[in-house]
């Protein structure tokens, strides 16, 4: 496999900032990270230019770009989007379903396994998220009222034994059976995640309890401070603020979250328990008008603007069209981090959440070479995949 030696720019490692750093690529891994220039007559040069040099975008939550949706169930939809969310600088994502009927799902579970093998086409596949179908019905979103169900055992066991290749599976965890459900992805090693929910403080803990330690887009479609008769009940929101190992994800589009929330969830969680997400449906990286939600043959059309999907008559966000590179632009610009921290919430952060941060998410020796180079405005330069270019704005290599 290609060597590689990427120099001449600012090198984001765990430990900071190196500048004029060198990452040296062989087999697919990261061998070296230094500022020490080394004999490498056999390697390929990429020259920065004086831009970043980061850790690939980890986008743990997408559903589509390119005008492509993982629930077209095709190879060609995910090859798509696995090239056009490439070019903004995701290099690993997690293929994000909506809620369907079973028949749906395995149609797309079987399209993941025939491109699985399909290497260096855009970001690399790390396993499915299931989003639905036990969701409670008072916080669907736009999500597909006629699928949504709870938890039912020999349905989610049969999907389990169907495809090895989920990861995660959001879910409403105050439903009936949905503990139930929690504890047994848990311990078959997939991730619950609480959304689409109506949940309070208590069903909270009792979900935590059982391996519920994401908030899938956090705030939208989920409970907040609750009345019943003359008392007030802390909903999911308050619940994921209280405890401090349920993580994060946030849709950090700048409309879904304006700054104010931003800059709050920043304080209360930190920015080790905040995981940056698009949520991105097929109209991200195309341009505004009609577009589908979900599959093209009996999906949801959607008006997309220049910033945001929504349903038809204006009462829901249908999902964003984000890309990572603008999740990062807006936490520089509305939260006020750093750009360390911001690119931490988009790498570090979802590697360690998914249990990949062996592999994945920061330039060290040893894990998977998975790079972007970009500028201050952070529009991309390279994307690089386990060591191969599958993205570049440069016209060849030095």
């Amino acid at each position: 496999m290609q060597k590689l030696k990427i120099f001449n720019g600012t090198v984001l490692t765990p430990r900071g900032r190196l500048r004029d750093g060198i990452v040296y690529v062989e087999n697919g891994k990261i061998v070296e990270v230094s500022d020490r220039h080394t004999d490498a007559a056999d390697y390929t040069s990429v020259d920065a230019a004086g831009k970043y040099i980061t850790p690939g975008f980890i986008d743990i939550h997408v559903h589509g770009g390119g005008n492509a949706d993982f629930m077209d169930a095709t190879p060609e939809a995910f090859i798509q989007i696995a090239a056009t969310h490439a070019r903004h600088g995701t290099t690993s994502m997690t293929p994000t379903t909506l809620t369907a009927e079973a028949s749906g799902l395995y149609k797309t579970l079987d399209a993941y396994d025939m491109v699985k093998g399909m290497q260096y086409l855009g970001a690399d596949l790390i396993g499915m998220h299931l989003e639905g179908p036990y969701f409670a019905l008072n916080q669907r979103g736009a999500q597909d009222p006629r699928y949504i169900r709870n938890p039912d055992p020999a349905e989610y066991r049969a999907i389990l034994d169907y495809s090895p290749h989920i990861v995660r599976w959001s879910a409403a965890p105050e439903l009936p059976g949905a503990i139930e459900f929690g504890r047994y992805i848990k311990e078959r090693g997939i991730l619950p995640a609480i959304a689409h929910t109506d949940a309070l403080y208590d069903d909270v803990v009792k979900a935590r309890a059982v391996g519920y330690t994401l908030a899938t887009h956090f705030y939208s479609a989920m409970s907040g401070v609750t009345r019943k008769d003359m008392r007030r009940y802390a909903g999911v929101i308050e619940s994921v603020y209280l405890l401090d190992d349920i993580d994060a994800e946030i849709i950090a589009d700048g409309v879904h979250l304006p700054a104010a929330l931003l800059q709050l969830i920043i304080k209360v969680k930190g920015i080790a328990h905040t995981v940056l997400i698009t949520d991105a449906m097929r109209a991200a990286g195309m341009p505004p008008g009609k577009s589908i939600l979900g599959p093209l043959e009996g999906g949801l059309e959607v008006l997309v603007d220049e910033e945001v999907a929504m349903l038809p008559d204006r009462t829901s966000f249908a999902g964003s069209i984000a890309t990572a590179d603008r999740l990062i632009r807006t936490m520089l610009r509305l939260a006020g981090v750093s750009l360390e921290d911001a690119v931490k919430m988009m790498t570090e952060n979802p590697a360690r959440v998914m249990g990949i941060a062996d592999t994945k998410g920061a330039l060290t020796k040893d894990r998977d070479a998975d790079i972007i180079i970009f500028d201050d405005n952070i529009n991309i330069d390279t994307t690089i995949v386990k060591g191969h270019t599958v993205y570049t704005t440069q016209t060849a290599a030095v």
